[in-house]
């Protein structure tokens, strides 16, 4: 049998890659409620259509620290080791056999998202949707914090040279703003309400001003936060309270617009967060519901109805990596300011202690030993 050129530089890049490989594979492993640990795992094999990463930049999200202090979040429930991480990039170091958009040296993203079925949902371009999704750090699926980690290579995308590890590793947050600003239908010249300011609602703020919103005002508890929504381009910021009414909120959300907005983005998941959302948002708008609170919620439904304001839900993202990449490589956006910590991987616990702490926004653990670079 023969191999023609391009095949045989391939197979020397994976053999290449392989040698350099050590057997180093610390991983953050969460073994149930509360019990965290660094441990070493195997490096895995990539199947035909996966690829082999050395991991470089992963984000601790808030559902990486709720799995860690309650062992489930919903229906999801952790009954078994399970690796946390999910925003993530890194370098491909191997490629399956039937791979061939993908070679090793790649710098990739990583959409922590696959379809296992062709089902109802993946044919009418709404995979997000599949009950049988796999999904990174979701109970009983491992996630990427580590040191190598293996995937389908159709949800791997290249990082155009100009594109950070890091950034890469935050197309997975903004994907979550960019869903939920396409589901709202932010557009040129939108007014946009968007509550809270913690990544997700940055995110959101983000993608709504690169997608054309012409003014948005963002609120939350925290002035930090709020500090931070400033530097990345808020035009108003609301600095609210525990006690305060939501129909006062929405009416200094309408004075500093100078009229009701068109959407309200809500990121916190708090029920007065989610009542505010409503009572702001003007007739015949658009309320996104992007945070997770509890599972039964009291709102004025009625309000909403009457007025005709459609309440959307949002789950992850679907076909967002494309775009994202592209927003980040015309520097149409910068998610740069949003990383405040930065942690080796040996710090995990450091790391997410930090973030249980609400410290800074963006914690991000750095996974390759030679490379700690953003």
């Amino acid at each position: 049998m023969f191999l023609n050129l391009r095949e045989i530089r391939k197979k020397w890049a994976g053999r290449e890659s392989e040698n350099k490989m050590d057997k180093d594979n610390l991983s953050v492993v969460l073994h149930s409620k509360g019990d965290l640990r660094l441990e070493q795992l195997p490096i895995p094999e990539p199947g035909p259509n996966e690829v082999l990463l050395q991991m470089h930049s992963v984000g601790i999200c808030g559902s990486d620290v709720h799995y860690w202090k309650n062992g489930r979040i919903g229906d999801y429930v952790l009954k078994q080791p399970m690796v946390l991480g999910h925003e993530a990039s890194g370098r491909v170091v191997k490629v399956g056999s039937a791979v061939t958009h993908l070679k090793a040296g790649d710098r990739v993203a990583i959409e922590p998202g696959v379809p296992r079925e062709v089902d109802e949902y993946f044919k009418s371009g709404r995979y997000n949707l599949s009950p049988s999704i796999f999904f990174c750090a979701t109970p009983p699926d491992d996630g990427n914090l580590c040191r190598y980690y293996k995937h389908s290579a159709d949800f791997c995308y290249k990082l155009p040279d100009n594109v950070t590890y890091e950034e890469g590793a935050l197309i997975e947050p903004l994907s979550v703003g960019i869903h939920a600003c396409k589901r709202a239908g932010v557009t040129l010249g939108s007014s946009v309400f968007v509550c809270g300011a913690g990544t997700i609602g940055l995110v959101s703020l983000l993608a709504a001003k690169a997608m054309g919103a012409s003014q948005v005002v963002i609120s939350d508890l925290s002035s930090d936060r709020l500090a931070k929504a400033k530097e990345i381009g808020a035009d108003f910021l609301l600095h609210v309270k525990k006690e305060d009414e939501p129909k006062d909120i929405a009416k200094k959300v309408e004075g500093m617009l100078g009229c009701m907005p068109q959407i309200s983005i809500e990121c916190s998941g708090a029920q007065s967060s989610i009542q505010t959302a409503i009572y702001a948002t003007r007739s015949g708008g658009v309320v996104i519901l992007v945070g997770l609170g509890t599972e039964m919620t009291t709102v004025p439904l009625v309000n909403a109805a009457t007025r005709e304001v459609d309440i959307k839900g949002v789950c992850r993202y679907r076909n967002t990596w494309p775009v994202a990449i592209s927003m980040l490589a015309s520097k149409k956006l910068n998610v740069k300011p949003l990383v405040t910590h930065r942690f080796p991987l040996e710090q995990a616990m450091q790391a997410f202690e930090t973030t249980h702490q609400g410290l800074g926004v963006k914690v991000m653990l750095k996974c390759d030993k030679n490379d700690q670079n953003p």
